[in-house]
């Protein structure tokens, strides 16, 4: 099992952030194309939020203090704060991972929408032209 490290993973955030920035074009063909390649994108940002996760809990496993809060009993929620705090990057990885995934995701119905549109209008079209 191969873990993508933290700075490409972040360094992929700030490209995928940058397509997904851009207007999704209303060109059928254009659409399929985009359509495609937000698959793609889908399928990545899956690997990268669990690649993510793993960095996450190793962060959190290694913890100098959740470990040592821990062992001198503190409240698990004490706990949960204090290493939220101390994984920062990790946590902000996974949410914007997340993020990203749903954009994409998003994207993708909203062109699914855009051909179906396309569609009618095609069809509603021909039906015109056909009288």
């Amino acid at each position: 099992m191969i873990i993508t490290p933290i700075e490409e993973l972040e360094r992929e955030i700030d490209d995928i952030e940058a397509y997904l920035s851009e207007v999704p074009p209303d060109e059928p063909d254009l659409v399929i194309e985009r359509g495609n390649e937000l698959s793609v994108y889908i399928s990545r940002t899956g690997k990268m939020l669990a690649d993510a996760r793993y960095h996450q809990d190793k962060a959190i496993s290694e913890s100098i203090v959740y470990n040592l809060g821990k062992n001198a009993g503190y409240p698990a929620s004490m706990l949960k704060q204090l290493v939220e705090s101390t994984c920062r990057r990790e946590n902000y990885l996974v949410n914007s991972i997340e993020r990203l995934n749903k954009a994409a995701t998003h994207q993708l119905d909203w062109l699914r929408t855009v051909i179906s549109k396309a569609k009618e209008e095609m069809r509603y079209s021909n039906g015109i032209n056909q009288r």
